[in-house]
C-alpha cells in the first residue's frame, strides 16, 4: 500500500487562507529552500546530512600515487630461447665460447619467469630471475649472470 501522508492534498485540508501556514507568506518562497544545491549540509542541514549521507564530508580509503606503482616487465625463458634460435639463423647471435649472451636488462626487461623450455646454452644477463628459469637454463648448461638495478 503506498503511503500518502506527504501528498499535497493531505496537507491542504480545511482550505483555510493560509492552510496552517501561517499569516505572512510560510512555505511560500525560495527561503524556506535553505539555500541552493548542498549549501548548509556543515550548518543547518547537518541533521540531514548524518541521516542521508554520513559518508558526505572527510577521507575515504587510500589512493597511492601512480609514481609509485612501477610495473615489473616480464619475459618469460622459453621466449629467451626463441630468440637465440632467430638469432643464430641470422648469424647475430652474440657468443662467448659455446654460451649464446642475453642482456635482458638492456631489453628493457625486470626479470625472467620460468615458463618455457630451455634448448640451447644461454647466458643471461638479468636484473632478477625467479627460480624454475635459473633452474632451466643451468639445466642446459647456461650461466644466469645478476645485475644491479
Amino acid at each position: 500500500m503506498v503511503v500518502r501522508r506527504k501528498k499535497k492534498s493531505r496537507r491542504l485540508r480545511g482550505r483555510t487562507r493560509t492552510m496552517g501556514w501561517g499569516r505572512i507568506g510560510q512555505h511560500r518562497k525560495s527561503g524556506s529552500r535553505g539555500g541552493f544545491g548542498a549549501v548548509g549540509f556543515h550548518k543547518h542541514k547537518w541533521t540531514w546530512t548524518i541521516k542521508y549521507a554520513p559518508d558526505w564530508y572527510g577521507k575515504h580509503g587510500f589512493i597511492s600515487p601512480s609514481q609509485l606503482k612501477r610495473e615489473v616487465k616480464t619475459i618469460n625463458v622459453g621466449v629467451l630461447n626463441e630468440l637465440a634460435l632467430q638469432a643464430i639463423s641470422r648469424n647475430e647471435a652474440l657468443r662467448e665460447g659455446e654460451l649464446i649472451v642475453i642482456n635482458t636488462a638492456e631489453m628493457g626487461y625486470d626479470k625472467i619467469l620460468g615458463h618455457g623450455e630451455v634448448t640451447l646454452p644461454l647466458k643471461i644477463i638479468a636484473k632478477s630471475v625467479s627460480k624454475k628459469a635459473k633452474e632451466k637454463i643451468e639445466k642446459c648448461g647456461g650461466v644466469v649472470v645478476l645485475v644491479n638495478k
